[in-house]
């Protein structure tokens, strides 16, 4: 609306002024004319009042009057005696002026190369100022449409944008409120629609956060179980003895709280990561860690742990952290649902690095879901489900093959072409 009011000041006052002008200057030739007329029609001895003069017809508020080169009028109508304007034309002249509110032109008669008197034509400068009001009226009501039209439009704009600021208010205040799963509506308006996708894209990002934590925390109620159960064992077993054992118990226990440690960083990690390694995998360290974490654990229950792998193995680019974790959870697995030896072999399997984690056991029903995620407490709990998801995170899969082997498998890494 401000726009349009400065657009019609700008380009109407001028234009007003204009118009007026046109006017004043129409009237001028008007005026012009019907004097140049009578000067034709007046001769010398008409002047000097021996001849009768007959002045051209003019509109009403018209006055033509002739002029002595004395000054003195002497037909017609205006003042007695000359004024500016005709005082000028004696000179020779057309002249032009607005005098006591009449526009006034005094154009000379010549007998000859003599001046022998002037006619004189005014009219009323209202006249003019009139006509241009008129003109400015309709000129006023073009403005007014003109105004209401950009107030029509005005009002359409605003709530085309008002509306999806407020929605995109409302929706920012429900992500405030802890709804990540809000999603702000499109507009149409490009600066809108791309304040909104961001929006959109930090709903995602807080959603996803936020999911990660939860499974962190669930992750790692499940995964620190294990190390802190070694711990406990490693800690019972040395408070019956000497001094010897204290001392070797106090080492192993500092080593199971580096593995406890290294466990939640892991985790945090893993956590925090949405892709997979494109570092090849340590397997001589995965199953050194293995055997280190597991050994004892199991060697008190009177069960054996056996890592082996085969001599040629293909490479895999994998997170050391996942597979770790992964191989933690099918171990444990094993110990409290399986029996006998647990045997974690790594070896080739075409174009895949493959890890068998078994053990002597009967194995699981194979109509369970094994992998399907159950509250803490019921059946496999917590691991397996997170096994299979960093499995497939790395690019891999986790399966349950025979029996009581579990099996992952990590895809062969090729080299990339330049």
């Amino acid at each position: 609306m401000v726009a349009a009011l400065i657009a019609v000041v700008v380009f109407g006052l001028p234009l007003a002024v204009a118009v007026r002008q046109v006017y004043v200057d129409d009237e001028r030739r008007e005026l012009t004319r019907i004097a140049e007329q009578a000067a034709s029609a007046v001769s010398a001895d008409a002047v000097r009042g021996r001849d009768p003069v007959e002045l051209p017809t003019a509109e009403r508020d018209t006055a033509v009057g002739v002029y002595t080169p004395a000054g003195v009028r002497t037909a017609g109508q205006g003042p007695p005696r000359a004024d500016a304007a005709t005082g000028r034309a004696l000179r020779g002249s057309v002249a032009e002026a607005a005098t006591g509110g009449d526009l006034v032109v005094a154009v000379p008669v010549r007998d000859g190369e003599r001046v022998v008197g002037v006619v004189r034509a005014a009219a009323p400068a209202r006249v003019a100022l009139v006509r241009a009001a008129w003109t400015w009226a309709a000129m006023a009501g073009l403005a007014a449409l003109a105004m209401g039209a950009a107030a029509l439009v005005a009002r359409r704009q605003s709530g085309r944008l008002a509306r999806p600021l407020v929605a995109l208010a409302t929706a920012a205040r429900t992500l405030g409120d802890g709804d990540f799963t809000v999603r702000a509506p499109r507009s149409g308006v490009p600066e809108i629609d791309t304040a909104a996708a961001a929006l959109d894209d930090t709903a995602g990002r807080l959603d996803g956060l936020l999911a990660r934590e939860r499974a962190f925390s669930a992750n790692a109620s499940h995964q620190l179980r294990t190390p802190l159960t070694g711990l406990r064992l490693i800690l019972e077993a040395a408070s019956g003895g000497g001094e010897a054992e204290l001392r070797q118990a106090a080492t192993r226990a500092i080593e199971a709280a580096d593995r406890l440690e290294r466990t939640i960083d892991e985790l945090l990690a893993l956590s925090r990561s949405g892709s997979a390694s494109t570092r090849p995998l340590d397997v001589d360290g995965v199953l050194t860690d293995v055997r280190d974490t597991w050994v004892g654990q199991l060697g008190a229950s009177g069960r054996a742990l056996r890592t082996v792998h085969d001599p040629e193995l293909p490479e895999a680019r994998a997170s050391g952290a996942a597979v770790r974790q992964i191989l933690a959870v099918l171990v444990d697995n094993a110990t409290v649902h399986g029996r006998g030896t647990v045997a974690v072999r790594a070896r080739d399997a075409g174009d895949a690095l493959a890890f068998d984690v078994e053990d002597e056991g009967p194995g699981p029903d194979p109509d369970a879901d094994l992998f399907a995620r159950h509250p803490a407490g019921n059946g496999h709990g917590l691991g397996l489900p997170l096994a299979r998801a960093l499995a497939e995170a790395e690019g891999g899969r986790l399966v349950l093959s025979r029996g009581a082997r579990f099996t992952l498998v990590l895809p062969e890494s090729h080299p990339t072409p330049r």
